[in-house]
């Protein structure tokens, strides 16, 4: 009968019994338009007119795709220490450190990540990691759209993780970017940090980030209220409009 509750559960939400639709349509990021649905039944390669689809706003906080980051200088901030390794529930991260060259380095102290590969089979995405860094080298982003066709592309390697020269995430094949989705990568990093609120410490506790330079602390609680309230306000008047 467990099974069976569970069946049920899901049929209550359906509109037909007067349940509420959780979720939104969602194509996958792409949708073919009139336009490639007439061509393709046509001969001939079909013309590339796609339509995205709208994600959600999402929150600055949001657990998704995990970067590797460097710091304003361009040096990995990752030093193989394996603490990510080590607390992560799922035992889906893989590091092995290596000493820097000393004439080349590539982090700031003496050692840095030369093997971090990320099983996102396994992951669940808890942000264990991104608490127990020392040096904030692992972050995670918005970006929650992304599929794999293969398990080998499910794990990720360390130059599928580490930012580019910009400080932007790699762009893989079966990723779905949009503006905003990379902005902010060390939310929950900042918001758990002993310095996360900077008005109440009085200093900034975390580093600069290549491409981003030192990033702003958290809102006060004050101020998050009053940014809901507001934008409930505004939800409120658009429905009134209406």
């Amino acid at each position: 009968m467990g099974y069976l509750d569970g069946f049920l559960v899901t049929a209550r939400q359906h509109r037909l019994f007067g349940g509420k639709r959780v979720t939104t349509e969602y194509s996958g990021g792409r949708k073919a338009s009139g336009r490639q649905a007439k061509d393709a039944s046509s001969s001939g390669p079909p013309a590339r007119d796609v339509e995205h689809d709208t994600k959600l706003p999402r929150f600055e906080r949001l657990h998704g795709r995990h970067v590797l980051n460097r710091y304003e200088d361009g040096m990995e901030k990752c030093i193989g220490c394996e603490l990510c390794a080590g607390v992560c529930p799922a035992k889906c991260i893989h590091v092995r450190g290596a000493d820097n060259d000393p004439v080349n380095p590539t982090s700031p102290g003496e050692r840095f990540g030369w093997i971090y590969e990320i099983n996102y089979l396994r992951c669940i995405h808890c942000d264990l990691c991104v608490e127990a860094c020392p040096t904030e080298a692992i972050t995670e982003s918005k970006l929650f759209e992304f599929s794999f066709t293969n398990r080998k592309d499910a794990i990720y390697t360390k130059d599928e993780l580490v930012v580019d020269d910009e400080g932007r995430p790699k762009d893989l094949p079966w990723e779905d970017w949009r503006a905003g989705d990379d902005e902010h990568t060390s939310g929950w990093m900042r918001a758990t940090s002993s310095s996360g609120d900077a008005t109440f410490e009085g200093e900034v506790g975390w580093s600069g980030e290549l491409g981003y330079g030192v990033r702003d602390a958290e809102p006060t609680q004050a101020v998050a209220d009053d940014a809901s309230t507001e934008s409930a306000q505004r939800t409120t008047v658009r429905k009134v409009g209406r």
